[in-house]
């Protein structure tokens, strides 16, 4: 299982500002704010729920690159909230909420790419309802 992902983006403020009402269409929310120790802006942020921070963005020392997350949906709507947030926030169109019969005949999700180009999918396995 795992625990938690990091992202290492460009921007930390910006990554913040896109994955706040992304990420609260599926329940999630920011849980930890990680200061920069030099300068005192935010070096990175932890997004979850009761549960803790399962998904970080931040500075790293090694520079942002491509990546992929999927993130579970509860709903067919709660994908398509997930896309209309993250197209509002400046994200750029990867692919429409839709059903996926490729990867499972009920898969149905939509991708979006972020401010730093990582391909995010909010997906939800099971029949229309």
């Amino acid at each position: 299982m795992i625990k938690h992902v990091f992202f290492s983006v460009a921007n930390v403020e910006a990554s913040f500002a896109f994955y706040k009402p992304v990420l609260a269409a599926l329940k999630a929310a920011p849980l930890m704010e990680v200061p920069d120790g030099d300068t005192g802006k935010l070096a990175a942020v932890g997004f979850g729920d009761e549960t803790g921070p399962y998904f970080w963005v931040g500075k790293s020392a090694n520079a942002p690159g491509y990546c992929h997350v999927a993130f579970s949906a509860a709903s067919r709507e709660e994908v398509r909230a997930f896309f209309d947030a993250a197209i509002n926030a400046g994200g750029k169109d990867n692919g429409a909420p839709g059903p996926r019969p490729k990867y499972h005949p009920d898969y149905y999700a939509a991708f979006v790419l972020d401010p730093d180009g990582n391909n995010i999918e909010a997906a939800f396995v099971g029949p229309e309802g």
